[in-house]
Parts: structure tokens; sequence; C-alpha cells
């Protein structure tokens, strides 16, 4: 039987009454977390859930899934309100000729920057379990130079390396990791692994480096202070676990989830050392940019 899906762009989509107040719904949400766009489809579907729009059941999200890509197809939706994780293109730099080049080059020194933690007790690094939130999250903490990486407590054996190595390079006292993972059983015995193999590697790569690691979210407080939606424990889950029910991460609300990582930034940022910091990165750039309009004349 062939597949009736949808193909390519579907500008005469005519949703039904029912579609349309979901849709309507999804605007809505669109709307209110704007600053944080784009949003993963598990961040809208469960905004739809708080709100009441949709029932917290996995064929709810299904339908959600089906809406947002007609709604995507059709025009409504804009193709950049949504992250999609599932393309993951490696394509060569190209240029449209010398000028597309020199504009090239003028872009990255008006995007000259310096290494925004640098002078800091402690170097700080945000891993996120889901990795469709690393952009949202990086658009956060950009402007302390705070990198995000993608796989929290289920990173593999490389990355727990190449975070002990990145310890050994940064010239700090400590190197904090604060993490975004589910509220589930694994998430004590996954983090306290992550911990203990990061300090191993760190324990030969960069001994006088002192690894500290938060759980920033999910918590059971976070849970009960902004009334996330839950799921039961698994029937069978023999592992322990202190809550009476499991949380994902992409149920705290996207501006709740900004405010929760700025705060925890700004907790460990010292702000005269960033701004002497910024002061030097702004001379830099004047001094580069009148440094490539002199070579630019003499070319």
């Amino acid at each position: 039987m062939a597949d009736r899906r949808p193909r390519g762009y579907q500008p005469d989509w005519h949703p039904r009454p029912a579609t349309q107040e979901l849709l309507a719904e999804v605007e809505m949400i669109l709307g209110r977390y704007a600053a944080q766009m784009p949003l993963t489809i598990r961040q809208i579907w469960y905004a739809a859930v708080a709100d009441g729009a949709l029932a917290k059941q996995e064929r709810s999200y299904k339908r959600l899934v089906e809406l947002l890509a007609m709604a995507r197809r059709s025009g409504r939706i804009s193709w950049l309100a949504i992250r999609d994780d599932t393309d993951q293109p490696a394509e060569p730099r190209t240029f449209d000729g010398p000028d597309g080049f020199r504009r090239a080059v003028a872009d990255a020194v008006h995007g000259y920057r310096l290494d925004r933690q640098a002078g800091q007790e402690a170097r700080l690094e945000v891993w996120c379990e889901p990795a469709g939130l690393v952009p949202q999250l990086a658009a956060v903490t950009d402007p302390w130079g705070v990198p995000v990486y993608a796989g929290a407590v289920f990173t593999g054996l490389a990355g727990k390396r190449a975070a002990a190595r990145r310890a050994a390079t940064g010239g700090h006292g400590a190197v904090r990791i604060m993490v975004i993972s589910d509220w589930d059983p694994g998430r004590e015995h996954l983090f306290a692994s992550l911990a203990e193999d990061i300090k191993a590697f760190a324990a030969l790569d960069a001994p006088d480096v002192r690894m500290e690691f938060e759980h920033l979210a999910v918590t059971e407080q976070q849970i009960a202070e902004l009334r996330l939606p839950t799921a039961p424990v698994r029937t069978g889950e023999r592992r322990p676990f202190p809550g009476g029910a499991t949380t994902q991460a992409e149920a705290i609300p996207p501006d709740a989830l900004a405010t929760l990582v700025r705060e925890a930034i700004s907790r460990s940022c010292d702000t005269e050392v960033l701004a002497a910091v910024l002061a030097r990165e702004d001379d830099e750039r004047h001094a580069l940019l009148e440094e490539l309009a002199r070579f630019l004349r003499d070319a």
C-alpha cells in the first residue's frame, strides 16, 4: 500500500475546527516563549498539557507531531520556531567570490571575542540531556562564555575524558558542571557515575583542578514549585528513587529554565573580572577592524 502522508509544501491545508483550536494554542505557546525559540516539540507538548489543551498521553503527543508537521508545510508556523535534531549536516564552507570572502573576514572580526571565563575561579559548563535544548540554553549562557554540551548523564566515554582534558587547559582552580536531566530512577545512578568517571580522568589529566557537579534540574522542589506534569515510575523499577513520580527536563517551561540557568551562572560569576575581559575584548576588536581596513585599502 502506498504511503499517503503529505509530501512537500501544503499551502492548501484546511484544518478541521478541532485542529484549528489546537493550532491556535500552539501559536499562543510560541508567542509566550518567543524569547526562547526555537522550542522542541516536547516543550510545546508539555506547555499545551499544562494549559489543559492536551492530555498527557502519548497519542496526544503524536497528534501534536502531525499537527506541527502540517503547520510548517502549510506556512502557518515558521520553520525556525521548532528545533529539529534529526538533521546533522556537514557542509563545506564556500564563498561567492572574493567580495564574499572579504565580507566573511569582516564578519569574523566583528565577532571577535575572548574567553569570557578567563580569570574566574571556577570554569562553568552546562550539560543537558535533551539535545534539542542546546541552542536555547546556549542563547542564555553566551554572554558569560559558558559552553553547553548535549548528553548530560548519558554522555559517552569520549565526552567524559574530554571534560577532564578541558579542565587541564583552562587555568582555573575548579570546573563546575551543571547538569540538566530528567527526574527518574536512573538519574541518581547515572549522575553519580558521570561525576565519578570524570573525576577519575581528571585525577591524571588535571590533578590540581577541583571538579564539581551540580544537578541543576529537574529536582523535586522544581516539580512542586512549577507544578510540572509527572508520570508514574515504571513498573518493576528496582533502583532506589526518592521521588514518587518521574518528570522530563523538557517539562520545565522554557522561560523558567532560562531563568534557572541564568541565576546559576550569575551566582558563580565575578562580574568585575568579566567586565575587564569584555573591555579588553572590545578594545582588541576595534584594533582588528582598523587593521583590516588598512589591509583592504592597501590590497
